[in-house]
């Protein structure tokens, strides 16, 4: 047994082990993006976007308009996942307790240069929920404090300051935003008159689940500040979907699950904390190494699924080969391609802001005269669209969403689906 075990470690420390090898995820997807074309730096074509969608195995006649709800892997994002699980598996304790540290690093690295900000300020946790509730429930708030929170918040955005804050006696101020606002200073209004001199935090969507209206954080973020409140926001909606640069949102706090608009493995998440806001936040977990100053105190969980945080770096050398500026651009020409589709169409009401500064690709429509949860059934059971329902804030509406695997052509099959049913 002594001489096997010997040779096994041998072996495996000079790396002969083929299939135990650590992916290069970088190069790998890089090479063989350029071997299949879609390297190509001038390229927007719609046989650009063809193969970009064939790089996601979605099941056969699906027709998937849900990535709001949750995105898919790309295929190249699960093979490299997988890769770490056999490694982990060949070797549990060596990279569950510090064998990918370096590799760790390395993917908190990636997520902070993706938004524009330090390494020092990135945490990688689970969820967009984590991130709420560690926020909500950090502070050391008095009976009377307040916190504003508008009444288009996730479930998981409001009910974490509801169970850890308005339970002390801390006041939940729940202003109300217009469903279709013409311009950004129409939302900024709303925060501005929700602030009171008790006011402390403002906790707000970067873009509502509910019509994909997008919010003011950084016009938010400027007013907060100048008054010395702290601005807390949910990004589950927008990493991924669009160019961020948190510097530039100005905000303290920005948290966002990466398997939506990022196409992460399931159940990984990113957490931003302004270096100087930092000082605010507690663990919700605490194990050893709990003394730990850096923001890497926020994840110590001592035991979790590592292959999929590090499939995490998979995910954005994946957002980083088709490029960030043209996964934003492309972003915002599905959003005009189909509303150009059905904008003048008088049996549907699009109940999402018109303009770039207000939404981007989540589209919410009404078919007039039917109801929300008959015509999404109908979608499926006829054509196999799958959207989300959204019956919310007097909506009766379908949310569609339009991520990078989305096509034009998928989006003629939508429309015309849309008028047959209406």
């Amino acid at each position: 047994m002594g001489t096997t075990r010997r040779k096994f470690l041998q072996r495996f420390s000079q790396g002969t082990i083929a299939s135990l090898a650590v992916p290069v995820y970088g190069e790998t997807l890089g090479s063989y993006w350029k071997e299949v074309g879609l390297h190509l730096p001038n390229d927007n074509s719609e046989n650009y976007w063809g193969l970009v969608k064939e790089q996601f195995n979605l099941a056969e006649g699906l027709h998937y308009f849900n990535n709001a709800s949750l995105g898919a892997s790309s295929t190249h994002i699960q093979q490299e996942t997988s890769k770490f699980r056999n490694l982990l598996d060949g070797f549990p304790s060596k990279y569950m307790w510090g064998g990918w540290e370096g590799e760790k690093e390395k993917v908190r690295e990636k997520v902070a240069q993706l938004f524009s900000v330090s390494s020092e300020e990135i945490a990688l946790i689970h969820n967009t929920t984590e991130g709420m509730n560690l926020i909500a429930r950090s502070f050391d708030l008095l009976p009377g404090d307040e916190v504003v929170l508008a009444n288009h918040e996730h479930s998981s955005g409001r009910i974490p300051w509801e169970v850890w804050q308005e339970t002390k006696g801390i006041k939940l101020v729940r202003p109300e935003l217009p469903l279709l606002p013409e311009k950004v200073t129409d939302l900024v209004e709303v925060y501005k008159k929700a602030i009171t001199q008790k006011t402390k935090v403002i906790s707000m969507c970067h873009m509502v689940n509910t019509n994909g209206m997008l919010l003011p954080v950084k016009e938010v973020s400027e007013m907060a500040h100048e008054k010395g409140i702290l601005v807390a926001v949910d990004g589950a909606q927008t990493a991924g979907m669009f160019t961020i640069d948190l510097n530039d949102l100005g905000c303290d706090f920005y948290t966002a699950s990466a398997h939506k608009w990022l196409f992460s493995p399931k159940g990984v998440g990113i957490f931003y904390a302004k270096q100087e806001s930092q000082h605010y936040l507690k663990p919700l977990m605490v194990a050893r190494g709990h003394t730990d100053k850096s923001i890497r105190r926020l994840e110590n969980y001592n035991t979790r699924n590592l292959p999929e945080v590090l499939g995490l770096g998979a995910s954005v050398d994946f957002h980083n080969i088709i490029g960030p500026e043209r996964i934003h651009e492309r972003t915002f020409e599905l959003k005009r391609y189909f509303r150009s589709k059905i904008e003048n169409d008088s049996r549907f009401s699009i109940k999402s802001p018109k303009t770039d500064e207000l939404s981007a690709a989540i589209q919410v429509v009404e078919v007039n005269g039917k109801e929300v949860d008959t015509i999404k059934q109908e979608l499926w059971d006829e054509y196999g669209i799958d959207c989300r329902p959204m019956s919310s804030h007097s909506l009766n509406a379908l949310r569609l969403s339009f991520a990078i695997y989305i096509t034009k052509k998928d989006i003629d099959y939508l429309v015309e689906a849309l008028q047959n049913l209406a």
